[in-house]
């Protein structure tokens, strides 16, 4: 086995104040993804050719106040995502799930779980679904450039391509926490996710004391070190970017397949039937997305997404 390392997955106490590394991550994955996507915008080799033409999507004071809106929409699109996909309707139709807990009656006899669970004064968030902060990004870029008048697909390339930073932190996050883990195996690379920080923290370990798969870290590889790779290369080298939507379509499509794979080694908390999970389950929207993204890029020929005076645009 390997060993799982002791971290305090409270990264710093200052009195009452606990701040997580969970929170961390997020806050990390913003910032990092704010800081490459105005890097990039600032490079003029990567908007020289049409579409582009020498003229980035957006400037730097846009993309700071876009992540305003997206950050919102991560947060808020996160937690409903939760509530409707897992609590509501995972729980809904199959009541055995792991961490069901009594959902979705549970927000009939206190509606604040909708929000949080609260241990007296103190709220605890139960959960966080990328699907439903995806969704509320989604709608976060389609309301913001409708306002700023921005080209949606191509912000939206943009911000898929810095995606993954976020994706990488929180499944790191995930790891440091002992949650998420994989199933049982004898496999040399398994860990038991139990230490003393964890005992400390949560009081037991939820994993038990059998050696599990580190899916986090499989996840952090698949979701996030290699779909960063794949969305850089195919706009640095392959020019992807210049048919608008076909790098949103490449994510959705990458993102569906790491997170379908990645579900194998999960011990998925919402099994459906035998394998199946709610994770693969939710793939498949993601692959309708990535054919509609696809179809946006590729409905026109690339010469004719370039204003000129004869045929305005």
């Amino acid at each position: 086995m390997l060993p799982y390392p002791v971290i305090d997955p409270v990264a710093i106490q200052i009195g009452p104040l606990a701040v997580r590394w969970y929170a961390l991550s997020y806050i990390t994955g913003l910032l990092a993804g704010w800081w490459l996507l105005v890097s990039m915008l600032q490079q003029r080799s990567l908007w020289k050719r049409p579409p582009f033409s020498g003229k980035a999507p957006a400037i730097a004071d846009e993309v700071g106040d876009l992540f305003v809106w997206t950050t919102l929409g991560v947060v808020v699109g996160g937690r409903l995502g939760y509530d409707i996909f897992y609590g509501i309707f995972y729980c809904g139709l199959w009541p055995g799930g792991r961490d069901c807990g009594g959902l979705p009656m549970a927000y009939l006899t206190n509606p604040l779980n909708l929000i949080a669970h609260w241990d007296g004064w103190v709220p605890r968030l139960l959960g966080m679904s990328f699907h439903g902060g995806l969704l509320g990004v989604v709608i976060a870029i389609v309301l913001f450039c409708r306002n700023r008048k921005l080209n949606i697909f191509s912000v939206g390339d943009g911000i898929t391509a810095v995606t993954p930073i976020g994706l990488f932190a929180g499944r790191l996050a995930n790891f440091i926490n002992g949650e998420l883990w994989g199933k049982v195996t004898d496999s040399p690379i398994g860990m038991v996710f139990c230490n003393a920080a964890i005992l400390k923290t949560y009081g037991r370990c939820f994993a038990g004391l059998a050696p599990r798969y580190p899916s986090q870290l499989i996840e952090a590889g698949t979701e996030g070190v290699l779909l960063f790779a794949v969305l850089q290369l195919a706009i640095r080298k392959f020019h992807w970017h210049e048919r608008p939507g076909m790098i949103c379509g490449l994510f959705f499509a990458g993102y569906g397949l790491a997170r379908a794979f990645s579900e194998f080694f999960r011990d998925s908390e919402s099994m459906i039937s035998g394998w199946f999970s709610m994770g693969m389950l939710l793939s498949i929207p993601m692959w309708i997305a990535a054919a509609f993204f696809f179809w946006v890029a590729y409905k026109k020929p690339l010469w004719s997404q370039t204003p000129t005076k004869a045929n305005p645009s």
